[in-house]
């Protein structure tokens, strides 16, 4: 409406009761009664219902008024405010980037939002330099552009790595417009629901935007996909890196529609392919030809579930799970063909995701454009764009169906990221988030019709499809329960101490692997699963009971330093902070997992300072931080206490004061030496548990004998710091 106006209401006979809301809220009997004209003079969403004796009352009717004006004044926002001007005010064009400035006000702890802060640099989430162009393909059709941006020096050349809005620091960012969206949401409640899944998805935070003092609307900055320890995690692979195993990895791949600037690098199977990174210009033919060998292996294998000559010795099937069933489960019409990303790390498996581009999805299409294609009941792997064709060859290979409808029946369960409460809970705090906002939008665009309705629309969409597609994925059964081998990872030297003689950290990295079983393990098809360490066992190895496997970052050094070799090597570097280590079979079942940290209540003398994380008991839970403790970086071997005849255990070690020993056996006496074989303290006992005071002793290393009362011994190494 172009003016304020008297809005009437009428019924079919004067005998009804019409009572209405203008407060978001349905009409109860309680409402506010119609009496006569009700003036609307700002944007208002009118909800009236029909009441009468004996009758059941009228179903809902809802109109939304938005008051068109030209003269928009935005002043305050309870979201972050984005302030873009560009050089001189020149308009912002495909490409390249033309430079300008930024600046994100952010008042702390939620606090509202005003433009006048743009002057006050304690509410400056951001200000400086960037360069900025439009993005996107149907998209740029529309009035409402999405954007571009990198944050730059003052320099107007350099990038500049910055952290927005809470995101991690990088230097290549986007708004979304939610071109062809009148959720305002869709991508944002897609990702992160990939995100909660455990696989990577781009942050996106809300913001509102002034470009050049014009009012542009409702955005979300978001990150770029891009390879980055906070974003893809895998290698940058240069273009000196073509001989094994440097050539494996990392590559960011696309399916997409192809241009000059992003060209098609071959087309099979139904796909046609793009190198994003290394891109066209910088991947080497050498390069090229390895990452297309993997996906013709793919071509090839899609079909047979084998974990040697199959799909899993190809894929991380996880992977390619989750990213189904987030295409589908929002019936996303350019999932697969389009927007469609994977990724693979150096000495690691090929990944699918990135999520990317769900605004045609949940139900909504380019139905201006004649399409509607995002339903309820279809596999849109086979109905819309459909893509690769081994997306089909997986879904209808029984094992990897199996394995994706006992994902579905995880990920819907109550709490989790699929399931419809869940979800319905995102949309809702969503709207309450982005409500005024989205007001504001419509004035400044005038593109959303109801929007209302459209949440309303949304939800049971998805609740139909929910239910639509646990009925056409078929029982899991044969794969809900599989048994996994008893493999733990023992020990973790992730910073090691640089000393004259190993002056390289990472060099002398290592993880200890054990069986802690009594028989014998096949290791073909197990692997490291989580980005950042990659490594598979080779096909046919095994592992004895009782016997562990040591993985080096660098085999010749840790010989050196050991004095003997390890098993294999792993790729990339272990984390000098945090790292999630997952071992996992095949098709990604759960084996073993240790999140490690730098910090306490894990073992800090482990960070740098020539000692190496060990587990204390091999049978104790390795995902807990106190069953851990920092061993002396010194000798190796591939035994352990625990498996001796003799099954006793020292923690911690090192320590400054207290020295406990526990035992299954009844200590005798305890005796300690130091280096030059002189006992220098002994103690007897008749206990399996003792706690001995060694705050008198010198910082160094010595040898714990214990004397059981059976009359057998053992030794070991301790550390008084």
């Amino acid at each position: 409406m172009d003016a304020p106006i008297s809005l009437r209401l009428s019924g079919n006979t004067s005998e009804e009761v019409i009572r209405y809301t203008i407060n978001e809220n349905n009409p109860t009997e309680t409402s506010a009664l119609y009496t006569g004209p009700i003036q609307i003079n700002e944007d208002t969403t009118v909800r009236a219902q029909i009441f009468l004796d004996t009758y059941i009352p009228s179903s809902v009717t809802t109109k939304t008024y938005i008051l068109n004006t030209s003269n928009l004044t935005f002043t305050d926002s309870n979201l972050p405010i984005v302030i873009i001007n560009t050089e001189n005010g020149a308009e912002i064009p495909d490409e390249p980037k033309i430079l300008g400035t930024m600046k994100i006000i952010q008042r702390p702890n939620g606090e509202r939002n005003f433009v006048s802060d743009a002057s006050n640099e304690a509410f400056l989430n951001y200000s400086g330099t960037i360069g900025i162009e439009t993005r996107g393909s149907s998209s740029q059709a529309l009035p409402k552009k999405p954007y571009g941006i990198d944050t730059l020096k003052d320099d107007g050349i350099t990038d500049k790595n910055v952290e927005l809005l809470g995101m991690p620091k990088e230097n290549d960012w986007i708004l979304n417009s939610f071109a062809f969206d009148d959720s305002m949401m869709r991508d944002y409640i897609s990702y992160t629901m990939a995100r909660q899944m455990g696989q990577y998805a781009v942050n996106l935070k809300y913001c509102e935007v002034i470009l050049n003092g014009d009012y542009i609307g409702l955005y979300a900055l978001s990150e770029k996909i891009k390879v980055d320890g906070d974003r893809v995690n895998i290698a940058k692979l240069a273009d000196d890196e073509n001989s094994y195993p440097e050539v494996t990895g990392g590559y960011l791949m696309q399916t997409d529609r192809p241009s000059d600037e992003d060209p098609e690098a071959w087309y099979n199977n139904g796909a046609g392919y793009i190198h994003e990174k290394p891109n066209a210009d910088d991947i080497t033919p050498t390069q090229a030809a390895y990452i297309e060998t993997v996906f013709r292996a793919l071509d090839q294998t899609a079909g047979n579930a084998d974990i040697r000559k199959g799909y899993p010795a190809v894929i991380d099937v996880p992977s390619f799970v989750d990213y189904m069933l987030v295409a589908e489960i929002a019936s996303n019409v350019d999932a697969y063909a389009l927007s469609t990303y994977y990724h693979k790390d150096r000495g690691g498996k090929l990944r699918a995701g990135p999520v990317w581009d769900y605004n045609l999805t949940f139900g909504n299409d380019l139905f201006d454009w004649g399409y509607d294609r995002s339903f309820t009941d279809v596999w849109q792997y086979q109905y819309s764009n459909v893509g690769a064709n081994f997306w089909g060859d997986l879904f209808e290979d029984a094992t990897f169906k199996c394995y994706a409808s006992k994902r579905f029946n995880e990920v819907t369960a109550t709490g989790g990221p699929l399931n419809y409460d869940y979800i319905v809970g995102l949309i809702d705090t969503t709207v309450a988030y982005i409500a005024e906002a989205v007001v504001r939008e419509n004035q400044r665009w005038n593109t959303i019709e109801d929007f209302s309705s459209e949440i309303a629309t949304m939800k049971t969409w998805l609740q139909e499809r929910i239910v639509w597609m646990k009925n056409n994925l078929g029982q899991f059964s044969s794969c809900s329960a599989v048994a996994t081998p008893s493999l733990v990872i023992t020990k973790i030297h992730y910073n090691p101490q640089e000393t004259t003689e190993f002056p390289e950290s990472d060099d002398q990295e290592f993880i200890e692997i054990k069986n802690t079983g009594s028989t014998s393990v096949a290791l073909t098809g197990i692997y490291l699963i989580k980005l950042g360490v990659s490594y598979q066992f080779p096909q046919n190895a095994t592992l004895a009971g009782g016997a562990s496997v040591y993985l080096a970052g660098n085999a010749t050094v840790f010989e050196q330093k050991y004095g003997f070799a390890p098993f294999d090597t792993f790729l990339r570097d272990l984390s000098n902070k945090s790292h999630h280590l997952v071992l996992a079979d095949a098709f990604g079942n759960l084996i073993d997992h240790v999140e490690y940290a730098d910090g306490a209540p894990w073992p800090e003398e482990a960070d740098g300072g020539g000692f190496y994380l060990e587990l204390i008991n091999v049978l104790a839970d390795n995902s807990i931080a106190s069953n851990w403790k920092a061993s002396a970086d010194g000798v190796l071997s591939t035994t352990d206490f625990n498996t001796l005849p003799v099954d006793f255990s020292v923690y911690p070690n090192p320590t400054a004061a207290e020295l406990h020993i526990n035992a299954a056996r009844i200590l005798e006496k305890i005796e300690i030496y130091n280096l030059l074989g002189q006992q220098i303290k002994t103690v007897q006992v008749n206990l399996k548990s003792v706690a001995l005071n060694i705050s008198d002793l010198k910082k160094g290393m010595y040898l714990l004998n214990l004397k059981f009362i059976d009359g057998t011994r053992a030794t070991t190494k301790i550390f008084k710091k």
